[in-house]
């Protein structure tokens, strides 16, 4: 029995994501239609290759078959409960659970601000789809439809993440130091923010478990900002991935190595791709701001408080 059909390849620019469109066909279960992401930083997925892509869609067939639906949903409803502040968000993902297309017009819950609930949704590390401009069949309009798929959460290959102690130990070794304030601030509010972008990621730089990081691989892979400024370097990140054009906090157009432009020898992702990050000022704020500083007043070398710790 044929086991698929890949129909096409959709792109999502603003998210910075790729999709195939298949219909998974099944013996002993009713065919699902879906899409499946290729590219989708939040688990290290960027495949071009068509073999691989035919290998990788195939491991999702299993993980997407109908009997594993059940077993699925009992293990996400556990994780939600583990979240009792999470009820907007749980609430919006409970009405995902379908794993067909549902047109945020008029099949999910009423949200004005309805990204933002995907947004969080994704970042617990669960694979959505997106149509920008699909027919809704109960509206008759042409609205984004979003798609929970059944994927492992943190996808097949995993999703590097960090658990609550991990992550309040990131912000206490970091000095509760918000680099984009350039100073020490109260914790409520920080998040340790990975200074190489998720968007470069592949499924070599992503690690499974990050629990038992080294001091020194914190202080060189972290640093603490507030959630607004996190989402406004994700939208920088995202926007230097998809020009090649580099960007830069307050207007300032410095770069402590190298200048605006993406380097031509440089590749878009994986472990090689962090040198086209250095330099940068959302790569690594507070010593963009100290070797700034440094230019400013050259004869006497300023020094932050906070800075580096």
């Amino acid at each position: 029995m044929e086991e698929m059909q890949i129909y096409r390849e959709r792109v999502h620019a603003k998210a910075s994501e790729r999709y195939v469109d298949v219909t998974f066909l099944y013996s002993d279960a009713p065919d699902w239609d879906g899409s499946i992401p290729i590219e989708y930083r939040r688990t290290g997925i960027s495949l071009t290759d068509a073999t691989e892509i035919e290998s990788y869609v195939l491991q999702c067939r299993e993980h997407c078959h109908p009997a594993n639906w059940t077993a699925w949903q009992a293990e996400q409803a556990a994780f939600w409960e583990a979240k009792p502040n999470a009820g907007t968000t749980r609430s919006f993902f409970d009405g995902l659970l379908s794993f067909t297309w549902r047109c945020v017009q008029c099949q999910l819950t009423s949200n004005p601000n309805w990204a933002r609930r995907i947004q969080d949704i994704k970042e617990c590390g669960y694979t959505i789809a997106t149509h920008t401009n699909r027919l809704c069949n109960h509206c008759d309009k042409n609205t984004t439809h979003l798609l929970l798929v059944p994927l492992p959460r943190g996808g097949i290959t995993g999703y590097e993440a960090w658990s609550p102690a991990l992550r309040t130990r990131i912000i206490n070794l970091l000095g509760r130091y918000d680099v984009y304030e350039g100073k020490a601030v109260n914790p409520h509010g920080l998040l340790p923010d990975h200074k190489f972008p998720e968007i470069r990621w592949d499924s070599s730089t992503r690690r499974e478990f990050i629990d038992d990081l080294t001091d020194d691989e914190i202080r060189n892979d972290f640093q603490l900002m507030t959630n607004q400024r996190n989402q406004q370097k994700r939208e920088v990140c995202r926007t230097c991935y998809q020009t090649k054009k580099r960007g830069y906090p307050f207007g300032v157009r410095f770069f402590y190595t190298g200048g605006e432009d993406w380097g031509e020898a440089i590749p878009d992702s994986g472990a090689d791709a962090l040198q086209g990050c250095v330099g940068c000022g959302w790569y690594d704020m507070a010593t963009w701001r100290s070797v700034l500083n440094q230019n400013l007043s050259p004869s006497a070398a300023v020094e932050e408080d906070g800075a580096g710790v």
